[in-house]
């Protein structure tokens, strides 16, 4: 049925037929086409600036050219953007989509011949190479929060619901409306169903420009013609839908209606694509019979080395030249000249600046509609993900119950006081490593979060503040619950309740403190590795200033400042004061005796205390948990200022 399908598709696109139907050649009714645009682009030239050299070595700035005065119009239908890697079609694209960053762009970029509106990328459509889909949600659900957050508030629920359910009819995705659309631990839905997600995701604003970077990036060959078949009928009523594409196959070439060849970040062809062949043929390339025009359009830019046995230097050389000789032969075509008419046309009679112009991101909801739906949807990720809910309780009650057999009744004597240290100290490392978990945030989901606060989904504030939520007060304060109750009586800490609230304030403190550095860290970061390397470094620090490792009141001056950073020492000590203070280790005559040293018995957690220097007072008690409040506080505006402040453009 699909190849059958697929055939009556062929013959309506040769025969100039609209194609309607879904992903099978069902037909059915078609929701109202959007307004046609004509995206126009006029001397369009981006550069960037590389920085050569170390940190220790005065740092050399070199520019380099990656487009280079690009001209052309691009038509409602399919347009294809095509070229060898390296030569700047994913740029190209993101320039047109208002999605590069401005330092070291020229140029000017037309839609029906006025200038990109400010908010130009909220309301198109774009499609990354890599799927960006919350896996966890279903194909419905996923939909559901797109028509949330990027409709206007104005259409109703019902409106929302209506269009969701036309789009998945279609995309073909009834089948698999209500099935998740899958992770690394949950088996989800295919790769064409998942292409077609996220295509579906951006048009539920019906945008009247759909931009898509690879779509047939990791699909089989027959999976990516399917999803070039719905383009392709998406492009029939009206929407102009512009893609970069590395190598299609022939099935998928023969439906552009306009190709742009690049070389380098130059224009070595643009026009319709039916008559590239012919082009290419009259000046002197000509494809063979059975040949994929793909193909052989990468051989010539490429020289065809190939199949010509050269050294290095001198294939480099054929390829510069192959390179001028394309540019130049274009430069002098009708197909250039029949471009730039069209571009004297689009612009007669108005003044352009030929600079880029102010890019702002507006928003269709407000801050209480964001926080709704983005909240709901962080909650449920992390409910139906386990390894992040209940396998992080379950380690947790794990170490517990090894803590509390190790430190198991511990004694009021000697031992009992290195027994009661050591568990402490275990206790607060732990929460600090604990927290590495964290690191993970924002960096899995960074893809994600920037292509939809790009979009317009949601504020920078929004996300911080529900991640905030999610991972503090869920996946920080139950952990630290269960192990309080587990761990805290397997002991025999100090059997009172208010020592026992404390304990577990002090450990929960902690753990906010330590996720709150780890968030700092990790916030602009991309690899996880990395990210743990730094914290591991900084907790291992942390964690000689404790006051455990090493006697804190013998630091020397100049390195004892130190200890004013660890978060362990704040939780170390508050977590001694808590238990220490009140409590005997030895008998009535050996209360008052004294060491041969002259140095009172340390027969109570006071002499304990203060030996280490520890201000056993209530307010010294509880300056620890202020400082682990302040200083939670102060790392969570940096995360917050580094993730509001990365960098969002490529």
């Amino acid at each position: 049925h699909q190849d059958t399908a697929r055939q009556l598709d062929y013959i309506r696109y040769n025969n100039h037929i609209p194609i309607v139907g879904d992903i099978n050649g069902t037909p059915k009714c078609e929701a109202k086409s959007p307004k046609a645009s004509t995206v126009s682009f006029h001397n369009i030239h981006y550069k960037v600036t590389q920085s050569r050299g170390c940190l220790c070595i005065k740092r050399k700035s070199t520019s380099k050219d990656i487009l280079i005065d690009l001209n052309g119009v691009m038509k409602p239908g399919l347009n294809a953007i095509m070229g060898a890697t390296g030569s700047g079609k994913s740029s190209f694209l993101d320039v047109l989509a208002a999605r590069k960053d401005p330092a070291g762009l020229t140029g000017e970029v037309l839609i029906d011949g006025a200038p990109q509106p400010p908010n130009f990328k909220c309301l198109s459509g774009y499609v990354v190479q890599d799927d960006v889909v919350m896996g966890t949600l279903t194909v419905r659900e996923n939909f559901r929060f797109s028509a949330a957050l990027r409709l206007p508030s104005s259409i109703s629920n019902k409106e929302k619901e209506d269009r969701i359910n036309r789009l998945i009819e279609e995309l073909g995705l009834t089948k698999v409306a209500d099935s998740r659309v899958g992770t690394q631990l949950i088996r989800g839905i295919s790769g064409g169903e998942r292409k077609r997600t996220n295509i579906g995701m951006e048009l539920i604003i019906n945008p009247t420009v759909l931009f898509l970077d690879e779509p047939t990036t990791g699909l089989d060959a027959s999976t990516a013609n399917s999803v070039l078949l719905l383009l392709k009928r998406m492009s029939s009523h009206g929407r102009t839908i512009i893609l970069s594409i590395h190598q299609p196959r022939y099935s998928i070439y023969r439906l552009f209606d306009s190709l742009t060849l690049l070389v380098n970040g130059k224009q070595v062809y643009h026009g319709p694509a039916q008559s590239t062949l012919d082009y290419f043929s009259n000046i002197g390339y000509t494809c063979e019979p059975h040949n994929n025009p793909a193909d052989f359009f990468l051989d010539v830019i490429n020289g065809d080395s190939t199949s010509v046995n050269l050294d290095p230097d001198k294939i480099a050389s054929v390829r510069e030249s192959i390179e001028g000789r394309l540019v130049q032969e274009y430069r002098g075509s009708q197909f250039y000249r029949d471009t730039k008419s069209q571009l004297e046309q689009i612009v007669a009679g108005k003044q352009y600046s030929g600079k880029t112009r102010s890019r702002t991101i507006t928003y269709n909801t407000s801050f209480s509609t964001q926080f709704k739906w983005v909240l709901r949807r962080t909650f449920k990720n992390l409910i139906l993900n386990p390894q992040t809910s209940f396998a992080q309780i379950g380690v947790t009650l794990f170490l517990a119950l090894i803590v509390g057999a190790i430190f198991f009744d511990a004694k009021n004597d000697q031992s009992g006081i290195q027994n009661r240290m050591g568990a402490l100290f275990f206790i607060t490392t732990n929460q600090c490593f604990s927290s590495l978990s964290s690191a993970e945030l924002f960096i899995t989901e960074r893809k994600l979060f920037i292509h939809e606060y790009i979009s317009g989904y949601y504020r920078v504030s929004v996300y911080f503040l529900c991640k905030i939520l999610s991972d503090i007060l869920t996946l920080r304060t139950l952990p630290a619950i269960v192990f309080s109750c587990v761990a805290y009586f397997m002991i025999g800490f100090k059997p009172t309740v208010g020592a026992f609230f404390l304990f577990m304030l002090t450990v929960a403190l902690v753990a906010y403190t330590a996720t709150a550095m780890t968030m700092a860290i990790s916030a602009d970061q991309s690899v996880v590795a990395i990210a743990n390397i730094f914290m591991t470094i900084a907790f291992v620090f942390m964690m000689i200033f404790s006051g455990l490792l090493v006697n804190l009141p013998s630091i020397p001056s100049w390195l004892a400042w130190l200890k004013y950073l660890s978060i362990p020492r704040y939780g170390l000590t508050a977590l001694e004061i808590n238990e220490f203070v009140g409590l005997k280790f030895c008998s009535d005559e050996l209360l008052n005796s004294t060491l041969p040293s002259g140095k009172p018995q340390q027969c109570t957690g006071e002499n304990l205390l203060t030996n280490q220097g520890v201000d056993y007072s209530t307010w010294g008690l509880w300056q620890n948990h202020v400082a682990m409040g302040v200083m939670t506080i102060i790392l969570l505006v940096i995360a917050y200022l580094k993730l509001r402040y990365i960098k969002k453009f490529t």
